[in-house]
């Protein structure tokens, strides 16, 4: 079995309910077993700023699917939360993005692992550093809460019951 690490956002709609049901989805897999899960974080847009906060979570999978098996899954229940890609850092309803798998280093062209952008996104970091302390880059070694420490951007623990009111 393998151990990773995916990142779930959503800013469309009903953005708490899409992510449960998203590690609804995850765990429904016979080949992926939820192990761990943070707590919501919200954060304010990062590059395309003219739309909704988003909500982030990370979660610690075990899986016997290979990388590339595990990405088409976590595509697969983007679109099935009918994700559209039309602008880069735009608005979604799901996005699940693949952060570490064990210690790899993968270089495709539709996968890049560790996740190439995570090492400046607090909305990335600080769900992962709440439920892997420990955790370090695969390729630098460095702890994850200590680059953390170095990110920039606001974060902050979501109050569930802003999407209800």
């Amino acid at each position: 079995m393998n151990i990773a690490y995916l990142s779930l956002g959503s800013n469309i709609g009903e953005r708490e309910r899409y992510l449960r049901q998203a590690i609804d989805a995850l765990q429904a897999h016979p080949e992926i077993d939820v192990l761990q899960q943070s707590s919501i974080y919200e954060t304010e847009p990062v590059g395309f700023v003219d739309q909704a906060n988003f909500l982030n979570i990370v979660v610690q999978i075990d899986t016997s699917l290979p990388p590339i098996d595990l990405l088409n899954e976590c595509q697969a229940i983007e679109k099935a939360f009918d994700r559209v890609r039309t602008v880069h850092w735009g608005p979604r309803t799901l996005d699940v993005d693949i952060l570490l798998y064990n210690d790899a280093t993968i270089q495709m062209e539709r996968l890049i692992v560790p996740h190439q952008e995570m090492n400046g996104r607090t909305f990335v970091l600080a769900p992962l550093v709440e439920i892997a302390p420990q955790l370090a880059h695969p390729e630098t070694k460095q702890l994850f809460r200590d680059i953390l420490k170095e990110a920039t951007g606001d974060v902050w623990l979501y109050d569930e019951k802003e999407e209800t009111e």
